[in-house]
């Protein structure tokens, strides 16, 4: 689990973390530099050079990868002073994150990684903590020393810190806590009633049992406070303080935001839990969705974050059985008779000929998520799992110990 707390550093330590970020994004920028650099130099035209500049390095030069680059960093470190005041291993997670990331470019699952400025390293991370690093007054991490937190909640004996995570947020400092507790916890079968969620835009989500929940407008309540901010900051001059404090005002406006939109997810999630004990959704990749014509109001609802994140864990916390099912033809299917009925998006009434069954279209296709759900669940079981037997199983038996022993974790809210 990893758990987020407020930090109160003093003046000191906000300037050794500010001069950490700024080592950790040259030790980026240069890596990544050096790594294009060496990408360019093997797509050089044989018969013309560039006006501007040219990259010449030689045919048998490796790749830098993460390994090289390592070794290379010790050795900056005899010459260059700001490295060697930084944490060592600090550093080194930054270069194994920039491996991560053009991994994942070089599979094409995302974009090229970019060169970072002040404002884009917000973060890094102590992958190994000191000894009793937790008391009643802060948390005692490298290089800073005991720094003052905010403990929303105890953190359970059971539970180990791995590693910290120290973020710069708009409204302050924060810490994300890595717990491990030695402890196997299987996951959540299936039994009891069952639902099924459609999500959308003109309904956030509306579930086989027939609530209908509207999307709320969480950009709207802020946009016209964005617009005077922006206006501003489009008079001031590049570099000022007051641009940067503008910035600031700009970027807490967004932070907002994103945490009323947080929040209403996770209590609609509980209140979910509180209605079913198996939940299906479907599998699907929002990311196309956010790329169309209705992007902006897909990324303001955060779907993606509700079905996908927030969704799947507090149903694994509250015991709920969650699972996704296949997104093809679920509005273009009857719940009751199965027959087809064709019908494009402006249609909102799901009417089927055959049977003559008369149903709103986003109910009708969480049914038929929940009758699929279902099908799949019996399909890979190969029998009928419904009930309380499921329940009286020997691993929820042995989940609910684990939760015994570790009562002082509180759910999410």
């Amino acid at each position: 689990m990893t758990w987020e707390f407020k930090l109160e550093p003093t003046a000191e330590q906000i300037a050794e973390i500010e001069r950490t970020l700024t080592v950790c994004r040259q030790v980026w920028n240069f890596a990544l530099a050096e790594r294009k650099d060496w990408l360019n130099s093997r797509k050089s035209p044989v018969n013309a050079c560039s006006i501007n500049r040219e990259y010449i390095l030689p045919a048998d030069q490796p790749f830098p990868n993460y390994v090289k680059q390592a070794k290379a960093l010790t050795q900056a470190k005899k010459h260059i002073p700001d490295l060697g005041s930084v944490n060592a291993q600090m550093l080194q997670q930054t270069l194994r994150k920039l491996e991560v990331a053009w991994e994942a470019w070089r599979l094409k699952r995302s974009g090229l990684p970019r060169f970072k400025n002040q404002a884009r390293m917000r973060s890094f991370v102590f992958p190994q903590m000191l000894k009793n690093p937790v008391s009643a007054q802060g948390i005692k991490l490298p290089q800073l020393g005991w720094v003052k937190v905010r403990w929303s909640r105890d953190i359970p004996e059971a539970c180990v810190i791995k590693q910290a995570r120290v973020v710069r947020k708009a409204s302050g400092y924060f810490v994300l806590l890595s717990l491990q507790a030695a402890v196997d916890i299987p996951e959540v079968p299936f039994h009891g009633h069952p639902v099924g969620i459609d999500v959308g835009l003109e309904y956030f989500l509306s579930t086989s049992d027939g609530l209908q929940v509207k999307r709320p407008r969480f950009f709207n309540q802020l946009r016209r406070k964005l617009q005077l901010l922006q206006r501003r900051l489009k008079r001031k001059q590049k570099g000022s303080a007051n641009r940067s404090k503008l910035l600031q005002k700009i970027a807490r406006v967004h932070q907002r935001i994103a945490d009323t939109r947080k929040d209403w997810h996770f209590k609609l999630a509980h209140q979910l839990c509180d209605r079913a004990d198996a939940i299906f959704v479907e599998d699907l990749d929002f990311r196309i969705m956010a790329k169309g014509m209705l992007g902006k109001h897909t990324l303001d609802a955060g779907l993606g974050q509700f079905t996908n994140q927030i969704l799947s864990w507090v149903c694994f916390k509250r015991d709920v059985y969650y699972g996704k099912v296949d997104p093809r033809g679920t509005s273009q299917e009857c719940p009751d008779c199965g027959a087809e009925v064709k019908k494009d998006l402006s249609v909102r009434i799901s009417h089927c000929l055959s049977c003559g069954s008369v149903k709103p279209r986003d109910i009708a296709a969480a049914q038929v998520i929940c009758t699929r759900g279902q099908r799949g669940v019996e399909n890979a079981c190969g029998v009928e799992v419904t009930g309380n037997s499921v329940m009286d199983s020997s691993q929820l038996a042995l989940k609910q110990e684990i939760f015994e022993a570790i009562r002082g974790i509180p759910l999410c809210t």
